[in-house]
């Protein structure tokens, strides 16, 4: 196995209402599951491959529950990436090198029945995880844009965060509402549906811990 690790930032917009079951191991809110988002990688590597500022996204959509399968995957990696850059990412993304179930990547890889070719285009990324605020735009792709969940009485910014010591992708996200729209192999239409913004730091074993379970 080569030994791989990246920390960044992600923004994730999915069909489901404000908090997410999937969260909380609860059927998704409308039966199905549908979802896009990015990784914006600050510093990372795979074997000697550096993967320092290289972007990453993903567009999913499962008819039923993530865990009864049968979803279909488009990835897509930063244009500006190397050739080796691109392979090492696509092994990661796929869930390889990686033990089993430890991260999102390849838990959601073990769920897919169709997985696009990827696309190499041009995503820009810009997210505030404190701010509950970012914008994701892949040329060709989709587009999201996220921000806090409003109280519907005052209009003021409201603010809940999802707190996983256990958890395969993250140890706490912020959550805000987001809207995204996405064409191509997988189209989709998202609008004031959950978003969550966080800070990730991954491996071959995981999410490295920064936090003491509690």
């Amino acid at each position: 196995m080569i030994p791989w690790e990246i920390q960044g930032t992600e923004l994730i917009n999915c069909n489901c209402s404000y908090g997410c079951p999937c969260q909380f191991n609860a059927l998704p809110t409308h039966g199905r599951c549908e979802a896009m988002g990015a990784i914006a990688i600050a510093k990372g590597f795979h074997g000697g491959v550096r993967l320092d500022d290289v972007n990453i996204a993903v567009v999913f959509q499962w008819p039923g529950a993530v865990h009864e399968g049968r979803g279909k995957c488009q990835p897509i990696v930063d244009e500006r990436a190397s050739p080796a850059q691109r392979d090492a990412i696509l092994k990661i993304m796929t869930g390889q090198d990686t033990e089993p179930f430890a991260t999102m990547f390849a838990v959601y890889a073990s769920t897919l029945e169709q997985a696009f070719e990827p696309i190499f285009t041009k995503i820009d990324v810009d997210i505030d995880v404190d701010a509950r605020r970012g914008r994701v735009h892949v040329e060709g792709v989709f587009d999201v844009v996220g921000e806090p969940i409003h109280n519907p009485v005052s209009g003021a910014e409201h603010r809940a965060r999802i707190d996983l010591p256990h958890g395969f992708e993250y140890e706490l996200a912020e959550i805000g509402s987001g809207t995204g729209r996405s064409q191509g192999n997988i189209a989709l239409e998202l609008n004031g549906t959950y978003a969550q913004f966080a800070r990730l730091h991954l491996n071959n074993q995981g999410p490295v811990r920064h936090r003491a379970a509690v």
